[in-house]
């Protein structure tokens, strides 16, 4: 399959063949990487990583990956670039397409990534925006297929605040592998209608179910995967107490895992997560989003999907721009 030249604004844009064959070059990556083999891909080319947000998972793994295939990775943070101050996004990428070979971006405004796309001349990757997190979702759905063999027909629970960046992907993302995927909030915070929208479309053509439900015993029944993430996105602390009041009911905790009736479901997330008070930041807090029992438990599977973020991110470098 040739993606070569494509970005990766969202999932919305891959077919579920171009999303399979991306999971299953991935795989091969992984395995290539723990068998000590590196093919060098990407050997020559150079990698801009624009971040106006911080990054742990997001910044590791793009430059892991781009050293592994033999690409210089060069990091542009807020204060490093005039992108969006002094200087437009579509002269940025003008700029940035005439030396880098592709540009991820990780920020805010969905538009300024889709921006960059339309005027940089080069592949540009969607590293997170307030919108979709494409590269997160292709990690998380590499894991539950190396836990359960398939993604098709697996019920998937997305449990918490149902209209951020990691609930529209998801929902998108499943709608096209054919799962069972369940949105478990409050009626308040459920996706926004164009984005059920576009899931329901591609569900339609991939026999998928998409559910939206305020019921966390209903959201819950026969799931194999349960996923959240934190209650307030990055640049809505201030909510954080109103989030807290409103999402208790939705913590993952022990009697959830249970709820779902399966022996062996897993729980996700994409991290970082509160699930302990020993953080700077969470001693005021503690756990929210999942409890310390299911977090450190034999469900959980966060840290085998972090490193899946590496093997996915390098696929996607790879198939678009690779040899």
């Amino acid at each position: 399959m040739n993606l070569r030249g494509r970005h990766l604004l969202s999932l919305d844009d891959y077919s579920s063949e171009e999303i399979s064959y991306l999971l299953d070059l991935s795989a091969e990556l992984k395995r290539m990487k723990r068998s000590g083999i590196r093919p060098k891909n990407l050997d020559g080319k150079n990698i801009a990583l624009i971040f106006e947000k911080p990054s742990t998972r997001t910044r590791c793994a793009f430059v892991v990956a781009c050293v592994d295939e033999g690409a210089h990775p060069e990091y542009l943070g807020k204060s490093d670039i005039q992108l969006g101050k002094k200087e437009t996004v579509a002269d940025t990428a003008r700029v940035l397409g005439r030396m880098f070979d592709a540009i991820q971006f990780r920020g805010f405004k969905h538009e300024t990534v889709v921006g960059l796309a339309k005027h940089a001349g080069v592949p540009v990757w969607n590293g997170l925006t307030d919108k979709y997190h494409p590269t997160q979702v292709l990690a998380d759905f590499l894991t539950v297929q190396e836990q359960f063999g398939h993604l098709k027909g697996i019920t998937f629970a997305y449990i918490g605040d149902g209209r951020n960046n990691m609930a529209n992907t998801l929902l998108i993302g499943a709608a096209k592998m054919g799962m069972d995927f369940r949105i478990v909030a409050p009626k308040s915070l459920f996706p926004e209608d164009e984005i059920v929208e576009l899931g329901n479309k591609f569900a339609k053509e991939s026999g998928a179910k998409i559910t939206l439900t305020e019921d966390v015993k209903k959201g819950v029944k026969d799931c194999d995967v349960l996923y959240t993430d934190v209650w307030a996105s990055m640049g809505e602390e201030a909510e954080m107490q109103t989030r807290i009041k409103l999402l208790k009911p939705y913590q993952i905790d022990m009697n959830m895992v249970k709820a779902t009736g399966k022996e062996n479901p897993i729980f996700l997330h994409c991290l970082p997560a509160f699930h302990n008070n020993d953080t700077e930041y969470s001693k005021e807090i503690g756990a929210m989003e999942v409890s310390e029992e299911v977090f450190e438990s034999r469900y959980s599977k966060v840290f085998d999907q972090a490193e899946n973020r590496m093997h996915t991110i390098k696929a996607v470098m790879v198939a678009t721009l690779g040899k």
